[in-house]
């Protein structure tokens, strides 16, 4: 079965998150790059897919040349083919974003399509959706249930479960199509020695994608981190003594009656 992931290159942020002086991008000289957690499982369940019914699995990614790094950790993992659609770094809209990858995967024979549910930087929930408009295909998104069921010519549909309201909503989804994983669908593997090795010797695919249009209807004004307000606990006191300042704090609380 011929599956491709589609990654995005997202700051690794592990404490205080900075924005350039110029408030339009994400500070990263003190943290690295990944990719979203969403992905990094679709990855996995491409992975799981193959390693039962054969095939490969290609990831692909729009981004700077750096954004190969990225490409090669989920090479480690078990994918067996990178595609980079090298970018000057600048960022996409999804518009630009779907447009590029519907026009590299047109014509590969790639049965399934997987992404994340979203990306953790921007979390516009678009580009599958987009990708799967242009191409014609099914589009089943949030889910963390997959299945592929296969007839006597090979993988004919999936079947695919999300949760919703405390139940589980099925779909019955015909080959070719897009789906969207969110995390907790599998627990991904760590990369082995070996798959690292591989994964650094590898090569891989890069393309040119057209130039990005100058507008497809959304512009970046400004990026703000939210005013954080700040958590502390106050002792109101032990034992009995606490008692009067714990009722005054209900009292304030309006839960008394």
């Amino acid at each position: 079965m011929e599956i491709c992931v589609c990654v995005k290159r997202v700051p690794m942020v592990g404490g205080a998150i900075m924005v350039t002086p110029d408030g339009q991008d994400v500070d990263v000289a003190m943290s690295g790059f990944t990719v979203s957690p969403h992905e990094e499982c679709a990855v996995e369940e491409a992975v799981q897919i193959t390693e039962r019914l054969g095939g490969s699995v290609s990831v692909l990614t729009l981004g700077p040349p750096e954004a190969a790094d990225q490409l090669r950790d989920m090479l480690a993992l078990g994918a067996h083919h990178g595609v980079l659609l090298q970018t000057d770094g600048a960022e996409w809209g999804p518009v630009a974003t779907a447009t590029a990858i519907a026009e590299t995967i047109a014509g590969r024979g790639f049965e399934l399509l997987l992404f994340g549910n979203e990306s953790a930087d921007t979390g516009g929930y678009q580009v599958p959706v987009r990708v799967a408009h242009m191409q014609g295909l099914p589009c089943v998104t949030g889910i963390k249930r997959l299945e592929v069921v296969a007839g006597e010519g090979g993988p004919e549909r999936i079947v695919a479960g999300r949760e919703y309201r405390g139940s589980e909503e099925v779909f019955d989804v015909p080959l070719p199509a897009v789906v969207t994983v969110k995390e907790g669908i599998n627990l991904p593997r760590y990369p082995s020695l070996p798959g690292r090795l591989r994964a650094k010797r590898a090569t891989i695919e890069t393309i040119e994608p057209r130039p990005r249009p100058e507008s497809d209807g959304l512009r970046k004004v400004r990026l703000r981190v939210p005013e954080s307000t700040s958590k502390g606990a106050q002792v109101l006191g032990s034992g009995a003594e606490a008692v009067p300042a714990l009722v005054g704090l209900l009292d304030e609380l309006g839960v008394l009656p």
